[in-house]
């Protein structure tokens, strides 16, 4: 309930970042550069005299953009590869597995790095990025749950009754595979959003002057002792939505497996 109630603030300022945000988020005035919090900013300004309330909401939706589309994109290319690796299996399985393995191999960031060093940086490839390097855990997800339902008896039962192969899958293997899934795309959404801050605090990522919160925490290095607020915030930002999606995946988890409900 506690990950639902941070996630649900989050999707909510994100959406109505435009009627909750006092300031422009790219406007700003030097002679207020890097003013303490109070009654005309309540978080304060940053080096250049932008509002950071007013910038850490708008970096919401550029998060959240972020999230859907690479987890989005990812989940549909990891549950297809999950279903042909688990239910052709042979030669398909071992091909597929072993790029997947390979891929795995390589710390998260890292594999995004190296993407984003071939692709460019700019929004459009952090979410490519983020994708290719979460797309290997969901097709073992989903491999895996194939794999042990193809062989219940309502499957055989299917194919008895002389249904193809695409109807099973949709009809039986998918829906009943829909539990992991979906804990794995909500704990997916905490890594998507450090990794997408993560580059973009190394400057790989979304670039300046867009609001997101890792590129923030970039620029906010230099003032960390004379304005600690223009780190303090982005980076709190970013600490309560990942924590809210790891309770929400865990209580889901926890939720929609019968194993535990005991």
């Amino acid at each position: 309930m506690s990950g639902g109630i941070i996630i649900t603030l989050f999707v909510a300022v994100a959406i109505m970042a435009p009627v909750l945000a006092p300031y422009e988020p790219l406007r700003g005035r030097l002679v207020e550069r890097l003013q303490a919090p109070d009654a005309g900013h309540w978080l304060g300004t940053d080096e250049l005299g932008r509002d950071v309330l007013s910038r850490v909401l708008y970096g919401a939706r550029i998060s959240l953009q972020i999230q859907i589309a690479a987890v989005g994109l990812a989940l549909l290319l990891g549950t297809a590869l999950g279903v042909v690796a688990g239910y052709v299996g042979r030669w398909p399985d071992m091909l597929i597995m072993r790029v997947v393995d390979i891929m795995m191999a390589f710390p998260g960031i890292f594999l995004a790095l190296a993407i984003i060093a071939a692709l460019g940086t700019g929004l459009g490839n952090v979410i490519i990025a983020s994708a290719i390097f979460l797309v290997p855990q969901f097709a073992r997800v989903v491999r895996g749950s194939v794999l042990t339902l193809k062989e219940k008896e309502f499957v055989e039962a299917a194919r008895a009754l002389g249904e193809g192969d695409v109807t099973i899958i949709t009809r039986y293997l998918l829906p009943n595979s829909l539990a992991p899934i979906i804990v794995q795309t909500t704990l997916r959404m905490a890594t998507v959003l450090l990794t997408a801050s993560g580059l973009s605090f190394l400057g790989l990522g979304v670039q300046p002057p867009s609001p997101e919160w890792g590129a923030m925490l970039s620029n906010a290095r230099a003032y960390m002792i004379t304005a600690p607020h223009v780190a303090t915030v982005p980076g709190l930002a970013i600490m309560l939505v990942v924590l809210g999606f790891n309770l929400l995946g865990d209580g889901l988890r926890d939720a929609l497996d019968p194993r535990l409900r005991e």
